[in-house]
């Protein structure tokens, strides 16, 4: 009797074992490739997508603000700054720009910020002109009596001056002053009811100013919206007129563009 049979069938079972262990491993390890490799696709592939979407967001980003800078370019920025088209171009009335002299009371020269408003006022001094109103703006310099100045003055035949830019402040508004442009109206007794001369310049004036700085009828206040001064008088006392007014200037704007 073969008493080495045993041991040959044992050795023989034991290699069949580890060739079999040898081959499921084998197998196992072209399985892992092959899932290796197709989680590397199905990551290529999110990458590609999140790429596609982003390029697709910053197009859309892009156009909005193409969009905004049309429609309404001041939404863009806090700073000062003006509109420049052939509208607005073309909607400037007729100014006589007679500056102040830079000095403390009425023209301190201090940089504003970008416009959100027009401030209307009525000057209070019947009969008086556009000039003479200037003058005593620019007479405050040496007589101290006050602060006080605008940047537009609108006369009694229509005539439009210009007292201080519109980049910088003009003593009016109070708190309003740094982000407003006033503009002082002239009329001819204590009624405070303007000229129609003096009415159609302030329309003019406002439209011009509105498509200026892209603002609307609706940035357009009384100095009583500011501090409840019955100024101007006529559109505090009658407020049909001053709906009226604001509907002209949108008129005027809308024939403008």
């Amino acid at each position: 009797m073969d008493k080495e049979a045993p041991k040959r069938t044992e050795t023989k079972k034991t290699v069949q074992k580890k060739t079999t262990a040898k081959k499921g491993t084998a197998a196992k390890a072209r399985s892992g490739k092959k899932l290796s490799g197709a989680k590397k696709k199905k990551k290529a592939r999110r990458i590609l997508i999140s790429i596609r979407v982003g390029l697709v967001l910053l197009a859309v980003f892009f156009v909005i603000l193409a969009v905004i800078k049309l429609v309404k370019p001041s939404l863009l920025t806090k700073n000062y700054f003006e509109v420049a088209s052939e509208e607005v171009d073309d909607s400037k009335p007729e100014i006589d720009v007679e500056l102040l002299t830079v000095n403390p009371y009425s023209r301190p020269g201090t940089k504003t910020g970008k416009i959100t408003g027009i401030v209307m006022h009525y000057t209070a001094n019947p009969g008086a002109t556009a000039m003479a109103n200037r003058d005593y703006f620019e007479g405050l310099k040496d007589s101290h009596i006050t602060k006080s100045s605008s940047n537009f003055i609108v006369g009694l035949d229509g005539e439009i001056v210009q007292c201080v830019p519109t980049w910088e402040m003009a003593y009016a508004s109070n708190e309003r002053n740094i982000d407003t442009v006033s503009i002082e109206c002239c009329h001819p007794d204590e009624s405070g009811v303007f000229f129609d001369e003096t009415y159609q310049s302030m329309v003019k004036l406002c439209a011009w100013l509105c498509l200026k700085f892209d603002l609307s009828e609706k940035d357009i206040i009384r100095h009583y919206d500011v501090t409840e001064k019955i100024c101007p008088k006529y559109f505090v006392e009658d407020e049909k007129a001053w709906e009226n007014f604001r509907e002209d200037v949108k008129k005027a704007i809308k024939k403008a563009k």
